[in-house]
């Protein structure tokens, strides 16, 4: 595997949870990191902003650089692109693990929040990626990974929360379109999904509660298998929908008990969209 040393990689989300651990896991290789988010002042009950993360890069051997930003602005996504990339000399990676989540269907979604959710999630994924590219051109070992699964049209993914999944099936579209269209700037596009769930703040709040958190894994599985993706020869990977577990296996990782969120022998959750 080639190193991460002095490569610049923009997480967009980046102040908690899974973007944190991709954060990181790069700093910890050396990287630069730039945290792109909108947690700029403490949450009353959400731990993490950009700068707590920015010293703990720190602290773990990497540059950081916290940016606040919000995904579905265009021109502040582009201003900020062109920040990170001139105080540190280019970017290398993207990635898109900014993410909104609402599991209802279609008959009690509010407008507003598909709306959200279409912004943070896939078209996110359009503009992050469109105005990073110049950047990624002029690098020699370019990736864009956006957080997102793999395709399974299965009804009973769609059944209850439709507007969710087509939000995050359009990520993973968009990155199958962008690995061909730029395949010949030697740009590595991917989507990495977790095989459980990962106890995060959006599990807990969003979706099941704390009891699903202990059927869960930490944040730091995705990580793990993040880096080693960021880490390859663009040109060895690209076009890709892979899961955090297979990437491991693939990389000689047999025991992933470490990665549980709480000890124990509880049965783990797979993920959504996974059968």
């Amino acid at each position: 595997m080639s190193t991460m040393k002095n490569r610049t990689v923009f997480i967009t989300g980046g102040s908690r949870g899974i973007g944190r651990a991709i954060a990181l896991a790069c700093a910890r290789q050396g990287a630069n990191v730039v945290i792109g988010a909108k947690s700029d002042e403490p949450h009353p009950k959400l731990p993490g902003t950009i700068h707590s993360v920015a010293k703990e890069i720190r602290q773990a051997g990497g540059q950081a650089l916290p940016l606040v930003l919000d995904v579905r602005d265009e021109k502040l996504v582009r201003q900020r692109i062109d920040e990170a990339a001139n105080h540190f000399g280019g970017i290398d990676a993207l990635v898109n693990n900014a993410g909104a989540i609402k599991l209802t269907g279609v008959e009690n979604l509010k407008v507003s929040r598909y709306d959200l959710m279409h912004q943070v999630n896939a078209r996110a994924v359009f503009l992050c990626s469109q105005a990073a590219l110049p950047w990624l051109k002029e690098s020699d070992q370019a990736h864009i990974l956006s957080l997102s699964p793999p395709l399974n049209l299965d009804t009973r993914w769609f059944a209850q929360y439709g507007p969710y999944t087509t939000t995050k099936y359009a990520m993973t579209m968009l990155s199958m379109g962008m690995a061909e269209e730029f395949r010949r700037y030697g740009i590595a596009v991917n989507t990495l999904w977790p095989k459980t769930l990962i106890a995060t703040a959006a599990i807990e709040f969003e979706v099941g509660g704390p009891q699903m958190m202990a059927q869960g894994r930490k944040p730091d599985i995705m990580a793990d298998a993040a880096l080693s993706i960021l880490s390859r020869p663009a040109a060895s990977m690209t076009g890709q929908s892979v899961i955090d577990e297979d990437v491991l296996r693939a990389d000689g990782v047999t025991d992933f008990e470490h990665y549980r969120y709480q000890a124990g022998d509880k049965p783990l959750l797979p993920d959504l969209f996974l059968d």
